[in-house]
């Protein structure tokens, strides 16, 4: 059978109806579960994107300002990359992970911090020592809302697909298991109900017949009493003596 005329087989039992119970509550508790989870999923998934274009246009203005730092750099100190190149040994802008969870689902977090000290502490001895400051500081700006961009897109990406595998969970409990679930118990309920009409009428028939044959049997003792009866009366009748 297919749709929601399915059900399980299984043996009208009043122990299988039991159990079929049992199982149509927990099948009813998880689906409220996963739907509770879905919602908080959901709620958590709309933050995000309100926040990633939050991001998104922060970026893009940041981008725009740090282009143009660069841009008054390259026009006040000159070239400056050999000089990034030499001074600069190791990165003192770092990312750390760790996990935020959100209704069991690990979503992986970024943070950046500064390690160190910047190598280049006094460029504004030089010339064009603002603009290089300016510039570094606009460009670091960038890099942490880049790294809060990329946190909230991996958030994005896992929630996505983590909220379309609990709602077809979701629709798989309410439209296939629950409905299969309850068409077994109606079934199993139907068949008991059967079975009680069938032993009704099996008892009211074997009382029928007790009640027939104790009348049968009544009668007959009656009719025997009344044959005794009549026998004594004869022999009585015989043994007596008559005189004429």
């Amino acid at each position: 059978m297919s749709g929601n005329n399915q059900r399980i087989a299984i043996f009208p039992t009043r122990m299988a109806l039991t159990t079929m119970k049992t199982k149509l509550k927990g099948a009813q508790k998880g689906h409220s579960l996963l739907k509770r989870k879905s919602d908080a999923l959901t709620a958590r998934f709309r933050i995000i994107l309100q926040k990633i274009d939050e991001a998104k246009r922060k970026m893009g203005k940041i981008m725009q300002t740090a282009s143009f730092s660069l841009t008054e750099v390259s026009y006040s100190a000159g070239d400056i990359s050999y000089l990034v190149r030499e001074n600069v040994k190791t990165a003192n802008f770092k990312v750390k992970t760790k996990t935020d969870n959100v209704s069991g689902v690990q979503l992986p977090m970024f943070e950046s911090y500064v390690d160190g000290v910047s190598a280049f502490e006094l460029t504004g001895l030089g010339r064009g020592g603002q603009q290089v400051q300016k510039c570094k500081e606009t460009f670091t700006k960038s890099l942490e809302i880049l790294v809060e961009l990329a946190s909230l897109q991996t958030a994005f990406v896992i929630l996505d697909e983590v909220i379309k595998l609990t709602n077809r969970r979701v629709n798989a409990i309410e439209h296939v298991i629950i409905p299969k679930i309850d068409n077994t118990i109606k079934y199993i309920s139907s068949e008991l109900d059967e079975q009680d009409r069938e032993e009704f009428f099996r008892l009211k028939k074997v009382q029928g017949k007790k009640k027939k044959d104790a009348k049968a049997a009544e009668e007959n003792l009656t009719e025997l009493s009344k044959k005794i009866e009549t026998v004594n009366i004869l022999q009585h009748e015989d043994d007596s003596d008559l005189l004429f």
